[in-house]
């Protein structure tokens, strides 16, 4: 008898523990994940890609790999955007009145990445009449084109399908060097040139629909307007007489400008990833932060020799390359300094073309348009890789996403 019990005592406990491990195989995810665990590396799938300044040549660079492929886009010279889902690029040739875009082959699934094709031009291209103000919310492409005053507006969905082009937005405006913002309710804030100021600025900002009507007439004007970001909540123009703050309501207010400016003022204006707070740039001060809600304008650098200023590409980082080659990162929630390198070569002022920049978590990406070269600066080790890309490279932009999980199905 007792050993009758022993036996099934032992089955029992077998069978348990078989069921055990059947129940953790149940819960697990059947998937196979591939984990990055080197931190100091750039992610697996982040993509920069450059244009040339003198050639049609497009240059995209896999860091991961270190990997270029090389492509020909329309025209030389082209200026480079990316989407607001990361998988695409918006390339404006201003000079030669064409958008086109381009696809990375890269799609966001949660929490991982397919490679869903191969990089390639896409089918979603215009024709426009200088196209200048590139801008991408809620799904969409967009561009202000200065020659005519109207915005050019495609789908990031289109990018790929077979006859898509962009639809034209004319809400009735004078042709001038202008911008545009867009809300989460699907509106936009767009400027608007009156004349009351000599030159191609334009003075005011109107809200419309995507029909071009005009829902709220401008309730301020200025003496100037140039450069904006928009967080879908608030729009923010840079103006020679104040920060102009845009809502969708029609609500528009100016904060002004710190004491010591005198005549200087924000040309440049970039999106942060915290709501209500942006970035203004001027070479005549530096770079400071702006928060509409508190109408506070901080400084982060105060300095006359900076070359470059973007934001980070999660937009939690403000980088700054200097004239002397000193490449700095500052935190945007704490303004401290991270990382200060030395990046490059010292470049002249007065250079007729300068390096460009675009920066992730983990690397700094700088042109060299003397050497033909693009410059990745490890932010974790300081360490500087050069990779020869075309001949005069000219415009920079990031593609993809900072991650590096797969998942094999």
């Amino acid at each position: 008898m007792k050993n009758k019990f022993y036996k099934l005592l032992f089955l029992f406990a077998v069978s348990l523990f078989a069921v055990s491990c059947s129940n953790d195989d149940d819960n697990h995810d059947d998937h196979d994940h591939d984990h990055d665990h080197d931190t100091t590396e750039e992610h697996t799938f982040v993509r920069v890609l450059i244009s040339d300044e003198k050639t049609a040549e497009l240059t995209l660079f896999d860091p991961h790999e270190e990997k270029i492929s090389s492509f020909a886009a329309k025209f030389p010279k082209a200026s480079l955007y990316t989407t607001e889902s990361g998988r695409f690029a918006g390339i404006v040739h201003r000079d030669n009145n064409f958008v086109e875009t381009f696809d990375s082959g890269l799609e966001l699934h949660g929490d991982h990445i397919d490679v869903d094709d191969v990089p390639k031009f896409g089918i979603l291209a215009t024709s426009a009449l200088k196209p200048t103000h590139f801008k991408s919310k809620i799904g969409e492409i967009l561009t202000f084109n200065d020659g005519d005053g109207t915005l050019s507006v495609g789908k990031e969905a289109d990018v790929n399908k077979a006859g898509a082009t962009f639809k034209n937005i004319n809400a009735g405006l004078l042709a001038h060097h202008g911008a545009m913002a867009t809300f989460t309710n699907g509106t936009y804030a767009i400027t608007v040139k009156d004349n009351s100021v000599t030159g191609t600025l334009p003075e005011k900002v109107k809200i419309i629909d995507n029909t071009g009507k005009t829902l709220f007439e401008p309730k301020l004007a200025t003496k100037g307007i140039h450069g904006n970001a928009s967080d879908g909540v608030y729009a923010v123009f840079g103006s020679s007489s104040g920060i102009l703050v845009v809502e969708s309501n029609g609500n528009q207010k100016l904060i002004d400008h710190p004491s010591d400016f005198g005549t200087a003022w924000f040309g440049s204006i970039l999106e942060t990833a915290s709501a209500g707070k942006f970035i203004g740039y001027t070479a005549a001060k530096g770079a400071y932060l702006i928060d509409v809600v508190a109408n506070t304008v901080k400084p982060i650098i105060a300095n006359t020799t900076i070359m470059q200023c973007k934001t980070s590409y999660d937009r939690k980082k403000l980088a700054v390359l200097l004239h002397s080659g000193d490449f700095k990162i500052y935190n945007i929630g704490s303004l401290a300094l991270e990382k200060e390198v030395k990046a490059t070569a010292a470049t002249a002022t007065d250079a007729t073309l300068k390096p460009q920049m675009a920066v992730t978590e983990r690397s700094a990406y700088i042109t060299s348009p003397a050497t033909g070269e693009l410059l990745q600066v490890n932010l974790s080790t300081s360490a500087v890789k050069k990779t020869k890309v075309s001949a005069t490279p000219y415009m920079i932009t990031v593609l993809g996403y900072e991650n590096s999980e797969t998942h094999n199905h």
